[in-house]
């Protein structure tokens, strides 16, 4: 059996995008900083994203039913650090970077390499996370070189 530190020691090993997910409904504005994120289907456009059931973000989502993966450059690690912080409130997260929206209301960062903004069609819990499938209902691109998160620090392909 794979050990609790053995699996995390071997998963920093696993190169993934740098997001930052945000929600706005019901439960009030959200982000967190997360590299849980990939694509399941293009038809239905469809994602998926991991989150801790004991993150307090789990109860935005489940409540607002939306959010936004805002895909990082290589110059936003101040956003990213940032919207990891516990002890920054959700107004001082968005107050370093400009916000928009698309269709389902949840904010989308300006400057963002790649922004899905989705609603949450289905939700699978297991172990200490639960599995969202988000539906892409659209999207908007940016420019720069790609932020990744790669042996627990953050990197750039370049």
């Amino acid at each position: 059996m794979v050990t609790k530190d053995a699996y995390r020691h071997a998963m920093a090993r696993l190169t993934g995008a740098v997001n930052i997910i945000s929600s706005d409904g019901e439960a009030g504005r959200a982000g967190f900083t997360a590299s849980a994120v990939c694509s399941v289907t293009d038809d239905p456009p469809t994602l998926l994203l991991c989150v801790n059931l004991a993150s307090r973000q789990n109860d935005f989502l489940r409540a607002n039913g939306v959010l936004c993966v805002n895909t990082l450059t290589i110059g936003q690690e101040d956003i990213a650090r940032a919207f990891s912080n516990h002890d920054l409130t959700m107004e001082q997260r968005f107050a370093l970077a400009e916000w928009s929206v698309l269709e389902s209301g949840a904010p989308v960062m300006q400057g963002a390499l790649a922004a899905f903004d989705c609603k949450i069609v289905e939700r699978i819990e297991h172990g200490t996370h639960a599995v969202l499938f988000c539906q892409v209902l659209a999207t908007a691109t940016g420019e720069g070189d790609p932020m990744i998160y790669f042996n627990r620090a953050f990197r750039t392909l370049a």
